[in-house]
């Protein structure tokens, strides 16, 4: 039996690697409780059911690149503009790390995405909030003008616009020559259009 102590973290680590071997279909809890060296039991106290564990492993994963972002949005030091690009070019850098350094676990989220809608709206509900941040920072500096005076209508239409390099139903694509250029593109054209203009 497993001597440390049996935490949530350690759950969802343990829950990732069975996920990865045995994909979402077959993945149980017994599965994840025997890596771990533990009574299923032991684990459904931390998380009530099968659905409440692989919503919360679908979320830590989501977590991860909403806490990259959050100290690009936070760092005062850069232009809204600036940091406008950096957040992009990071969300699209972790997405398609994901995507290609472990293939079948992303794969696997990607079920897990679906199974899980409110975790995906919640997710990107925080992502579109940390973009409302730095469109706000861009008008309050002089620098952005937002689409009809809304920020977070703006905020969201930079979301969507970016889709292709956030989305995993785009993955495939962002392996392909040139991506980075077509990104790039796009991004200058985005902000481009929310410069003041004199």
């Amino acid at each position: 039996m497993a001597t440390e102590t049996l935490t949530a973290e350690r759950i969802l680590a343990a829950t990732e690697d069975v996920l990865r071997l045995y994909g979402p279909a077959k993945a149980t809890v017994v599965d994840v409780a025997r890596a771990l060296g533990v009574s299923h039991g032991s684990v459904y106290r931390h998380f009530r059911t099968k659905a409440a564990l692989r919503e919360a492993v679908t979320k830590r994963w989501l977590d991860r690149t909403t806490a990259e972002l959050s100290r690009i949005v936070a760092d005062g030091s850069r232009s809204a503009e600036d940091r406008l690009a950096l957040w992009n070019v990071a969300l699209f850098t972790a997405k398609r790390k994901k995507a290609g350094a472990d293939p079948q676990l992303f794969a696997t989220y990607e079920v897990l995405l679906r199974e899980n809608s409110g975790v995906v709206d919640e997710h990107i509900t925080e992502l579109v909030g940390q973009l409302v941040r730095i469109v706000q920072d861009g008008v309050d500096a002089g620098d952005f003008t937002p689409v009809e005076g809304d920020v977070e209508a703006t905020a969201r239409a930079v979301f969507d616009a970016t889709i292709r390099f956030h989305d995993p139903v785009y993955a495939a694509e962002w392996s392909k020559p040139g991506i980075e250029a077509e990104m790039d593109a796009l991004l200058a054209l985005l902000v481009n259009g929310l410069k003041r203009r004199p």
